[in-house]
């Protein structure tokens, strides 16, 4: 069950404003790596939920080889493959996608005000999500207040990855290149406006654009780093540069992920995991897993890191029993469909 879904004939205004043009990779290429990308998020969400909040020793006490399967639990008592905020924020962007005409900011953070509503799928209507972080709650509040996405936001020094995690839709969607880092930063800044977060929404969906056109990951990752550096983010600039030399397997191995701030939810942390998990040449399932391996925010980690691979990587490369156990793999499959064209 599809539940807010609109279809095809409905979305052909707005995809054709926005629809990423069909490249050498052909038609089902995209499709398919459009799939890996938006149920790469799902699994590593749901993959990571099991060990939120975990220390790397907790996780490697209980779990010696990482959570490998999508069992759910943790913390928070997830029900297995059940989404948690970061795939449900993918969804409300990419919902805003898949609408007809209008603002496609104002549509995601309308999406982003119904799933803090309880107006989602498998939540009872009025209450709220068990997950919120505290940026996006600051940000969706000042939006109901000012009527306005982009005079919302939580403010300069709230940089934590609640952002990164939710704006892979926009790569997926837009063909033009400043009009996708216009509406990457725009969507971050509904919630999350310090420029570390816009700006590292803007270059992680450059990443995932370069990919999605067929680039090899160490040239997307280049296309990322500039876009940072033309922003004027040379921040988020050095987190990519630091994400190429880190080692995720040693780390996960270890517990030593050299993280500045131990990958517990700060948004260049993130990113450095993200970009380090793409240059890693093993298969998703192995990277997502030792992602999830290294405990604080695995959940959105892995979400973050999942959403390159399974572009890198294609549909195929997500194991079936995890897209069998996914809440939205048919919703996801069926955008796919669409943001194809």
């Amino acid at each position: 069950m599809m539940t807010g879904w609109v279809s095809t004939g409905q979305v052909s205004n707005r995809m054709g404003e926005h629809s990423t043009a069909t490249t050498g990779l052909g038609q089902r290429g995209r499709r398919d790596r459009i799939a890996g990308g938006l149920l790469g998020v799902h699994a590593g969400d749901s993959l990571g939920a099991t060990a939120e909040f975990m220390s790397w020793a907790e996780i490697h006490a209980i779990y010696p080889q990482g959570v490998r399967e999508i069992i759910g639990g943790g913390k928070l008592g997830w029900p297995a493959g059940h989404a948690t905020d970061d795939t449900d924020l993918t969804r409300a962007v990419l919902l805003a996608y898949l609408s007809p005409g209008g603002d496609v900011v104002r549509a995601a953070a309308d999406n982003m005000v119904r799933w803090w509503h309880g107006d989602w799928p498998g939540r009872e209507p009025g209450s709220r999500p068990r997950d919120a972080g505290g940026a996006t709650i600051t940000g969706l509040r000042r939006y109901q207040q000012t009527e306005d996405p982009r005079r919302a936001g939580a403010g300069e020094g709230q940089a934590g990855n609640g952002s990164l995690m939710r704006c892979l839709p926009t790569a997926l969607a837009v063909a033009d290149p400043e009009r996708r880092i216009r509406e990457s930063m725009e969507i971050s800044a509904i919630t999350h406006d310090d420029p570390r977060c816009t700006v590292s929404c803007a270059a992680y969906n450059e990443i995932a654009a370069a990919l999605l056109a067929g680039a090899a990951p160490e040239e997307a990752v280049g296309v990322g780093h500039q876009v940072a550096l033309r922003l004027g983010g040379a921040d988020v600039a050095d987190s990519i540069a630091y994400g190429r030399r880190l080692d995720v397997a040693e780390a996960a191995t270890t517990g030593r992920s050299l993280l500045p701030h131990g990958g517990r939810g700060f948004v260049l942390d993130s990113l450095s995991l993200g970009v380090a998990a793409l240059l890693d040449p093993r298969p998703l399932p192995e990277v997502v897993i030792d992602v999830a391996r290294l405990g604080g925010d695995t959940d959105t980690n892995a979400a973050i890191a999942g959403g390159l691979l399974g572009i890198r990587d294609g549909l195929a490369a997500i194991p079936e029993r995890w897209r069998a156990a996914l809440q939205f793999t048919d919703e996801f499959l069926a955008a796919a469909d669409v943001l194809a064209g």
